[in-house]
């Protein structure tokens, strides 16, 4: 793994300090933080952050945006947090959703009752479509 700078002020003046736990240690001369070499973490595709971004604006909650993407719920958690998402709440309707293929969706549209008396939104999910309907909240 390769150290571009420290991690506390950014410079790329440092020494090599030591061994610590099998990880090489550093020490920045400038302003004398110790580190060791960055982590890489799993990174996840920015597909799969914007769709998780935007089911979660369609009123889908944490857990079943992770059970459509295989995307944990706490990541999504975190990226909702990270770029400030604030959904819009609206009691008198709630989000229902299908996963369907080209020709199952074809047959859905093809019923005029499916259409009619709520709102739609069709988003693509890898080899098939997501449905999302909005029906009103029986009184």
């Amino acid at each position: 793994m390769n150290i571009d700078c420290c991690p506390n002020c950014g410079s790329d003046h440092y020494i090599k300090s030591g061994v610590v736990n099998g990880r090489q240690r550093y020490k920045c001369k400038k302003c004398n933080y110790f580190f060791s070499v960055n982590k890489i973490g799993k990174q996840i595709d920015d597909y799969y952050v914007n769709k998780s971004l935007q089911l979660y604006l369609e009123g889908l909650t944490y857990r079943e945006i992770e059970r459509i993407l295989g995307v944990s719920h706490v990541s999504i958690m975190n990226w909702v947090k990270k770029y400030n998402i604030k959904r819009p709440y609206n009691s008198n309707y709630h989000p229902t959703y299908k996963i369907l293929n080209a020709t199952e969706l074809g047959l859905y549209f093809s019923e005029a009752n499916n259409i009619k008396g709520a709102g739609v939104i069709v988003t693509e999910l890898g080899d098939k479509f997501m449905l999302i309907k909005w029906e009103r909240f029986k009184d």
